[in-house]
């Protein structure tokens, strides 16, 4: 009798760190049900060509337009890049796409030294 109560002390002390583990499990498959449920973000309506041409429509009120990158970091956004060229003064410009025209950034092109 006296050697099994060591043996049962072990045993209830070495299940209290799973007792925290199975916990941690299972709150983690609560939280994935969670979001497995949430809708996922809405796409954008306009498509790539016509943020493009949206951007470049805006752009080209300052000359000549170059797009040079078009990226969508998230669902409901895309950032279109490019320069902008009237003949004396060339510019970089950063057009910002929602659902419109949300950002527009025009700036100029230092030369190098």
């Amino acid at each position: 009798m006296q050697r099994r109560a060591p043996i049962l002390i072990l045993l209830a002390v070495g299940t209290l760190p799973l007792g925290g583990c199975v916990a941690g499990m299972a709150a983690s498959a609560v939280g994935m049900a969670a979001r497995g449920t949430r809708s996922p973000p809405t796409a954008m309506q306009a498509s790539r060509a016509e943020v493009v041409k949206a951007c470049s429509d805006r752009a080209a009120q300052g000359g000549a337009v170059h797009i040079i990158d078009v990226t969508q970091p998230t669902p409901r956004k895309m950032v279109v890049w490019g320069t902008v060229d009237d003949g004396k003064e060339r510019r970089s410009f950063q057009c910002t796409y929602g659902s419109q025209i949300t950002g527009f950034r025009l700036r100029a092109i230092k030369p190098m030294r």
